[in-house]
């Protein structure tokens, strides 16, 4: 049987907000701003700029609303923000961001870690945030991420149904969009199938977004499960850098050079040109010196074939 796939999908860039909240350096904002420009010059046209949320507890991205000012000057370009509580959401909609994310843990025990909330709690923090947002006036989207949506290094087994109420429960608080993540790196492909195609039945056009790390080596064929869903965005670390402080081991995000090259060759429109994105890897890289950073397209290269896998 031949599934038909997405014949063009987005690639939000995550590692300015996801990757560099993970790390111990702090990049210097100016450098932020050469990420952000050489990544919307590489064809990348939506990037997670960063976080609201206080400064003391991530220093890495104090510089959030300056990096949504530039970044909001890139013609075209939708710029993303994570905001943790309806105090982050003022401030990411006096920013004049096109979406805050607000990230909700489907396991219980991961969320109160995290957040210091139940689930529930957060559901009730988005129809604030909604509120707030109406009477401003603002058009900043609301995107609802469910995480361990595949299980939690704390809580184990995080139950199917329970991703799907919460899912659901933020759509009727009031969220624009809503998206699941693997904080953790649990899922396998199956798993990913049958949890989005029942995500898809849901939200209809009002899925945004799959987030898969790469703990085990999973993200690229976690991807291809979803896209066999209809799934049309995902987001990626440049660098696979990132990941979460409750999953020991973990290698981080998707790789946005080797997403963006599976999907290339595939035949699946990015609009992302991979040698430019190699070239920013190797910058970041060497402005995180002494970083860990992932993937395999930057060791590998190119193959010779690709270009006409890119064409056909």
């Amino acid at each position: 049987m031949t599934i038909a796939l997405p014949t063009r999908v987005t690639i939000r860039e995550v590692g300015l907000r996801d990757g560099l909240q993970s790390i111990q350096t702090i990049l210097a904002t100016d450098r932020k701003r050469e990420w952000i420009r050489a990544a919307f010059e590489a064809g990348l046209r939506e990037i997670e700029v960063g976080s609201f949320v206080p400064p003391h507890l991530l220093p890495q991205l104090a510089d959030t609303a300056e990096l949504v000012a530039d970044a909001k000057r890139l013609p075209g370009l939708f710029v993303s923000v994570l905001v943790p509580n309806l105090k982050g959401a003022q401030r990411a909609i006096e920013s004049g961001a096109d979406l805050m994310l607000i990230p909700l843990s489907a396991s219980h025990a991961h969320s109160l870690a995290n957040l210091r909330k139940t689930p529930d709690d957060v559901v009730a923090e988005v129809a604030k945030i909604r509120a707030a947002r109406d009477a401003s006036g603002s058009k900043t989207l609301i995107e609802g991420g469910v995480g361990t949506a595949f299980g939690c290094t704390l809580q184990g087994h995080v139950d199917k149904g329970e991703v799907l109420r919460l899912l659901q429960a933020l759509l009727d608080a009031g969220a624009d969009r809503v998206s699941l993540a693997d904080t953790v790196g649990y899922a396998d492909p199956r798993m990913v199938r049958e949890l989005f195609e029942g995500a898809v039945r849901i939200a209809g056009d009002r899925f945004w977004c799959g987030h898969f790390h790469d703990t085990r080596g999973l993200a690229m064929a976690n991807v291809y499960a979803a896209l066999e869903t209809g799934v049309e965005r995902f987001d990626a670390s440049l660098g696979g850098i990132g990941g979460c402080p409750y999953a020991l081991g973990a290698s981080g995000n998707a790789t946005t050079e080797d997403l963006a090259f599976m999907l290339a060759s595939m035949g699946v429109e990015t609009g992302v040109d991979i040698a430019r994105l190699l070239a920013l890897r190797e910058r970041v890289q060497g402005w995180l010196a002494g970083e860990a950073m992932h993937g395999t397209l930057w060791r590998a290269g190119l193959p010779r074939t690709f270009e006409q896998a890119e064409t056909r």
